[in-house]
């Protein structure tokens, strides 16, 4: 299989909002405030998705969007693979890339927050890497400003990364 990544267009802004609608559900019910799952509809997926192509990378694997992550400054955002595409180098590529963008950020550390509760994408940072570097509160973007969500802070050197 052959993951190719490339930036974001306009056009795949919906494939990305369906693989993060349904991967924000599997790493995040249950293990944050019920006042964010409220806000966080699928509805708003889409719309945050198009808003944030700028920002996004996708992994293709054939014609299909596998995955994406997001990258801002030295926080690696979002790193979601769909479904059906778990389990395969899509992940890894993507976190990689990510890596990558950091360092050409100009930064010698990238570090990312993960809900506490989600041990699949802890055990996966840490198999790449990635230090956990404690407990805090994530502040999660909402119209009304921020929403605490606990979370840890994973962390990586990215000038020794690659």
């Amino acid at each position: 299989m052959t993951v190719a990544v490339r930036r974001a267009e306009a056009a795949d802004a919906d494939a990305v909002a369906a693989i993060w609608y349904a991967g924000w559900g599997d790493g995040h019910l249950g293990h944050v405030p019920d006042e964010l799952v409220a806000i966080r509809t699928e509805e708003s997926f889409w719309r945050r998705a198009a808003e944030r192509v700028a920002d996004t990378t996708v992994a293709v694997v054939g014609d299909e969007v596998a995955g994406f992550v997001m990258v801002v400054g030295d926080e690696v955002e979002q790193v979601y693979v769909s479904r059906d595409h778990r389990g395969s180098a899509v992940a890894a590529v993507l976190l990689s890339e990510a890596e990558r963008q950091v360092e050409a950020n100009g930064h010698p550390e990238a570090w990312l927050a993960v809900a506490t509760g989600n041990e699949r994408a802890r055990r996966f940072y840490e198999r790449n890497g990635w230090t956990d570097a404690g407990s805090f509160d994530y502040p999660a973007s909402v119209e009304t400003g921020t929403l605490p969500v606990p979370c840890h802070r994973y962390i990586k050197s990215v000038r020794t990364a690659r």
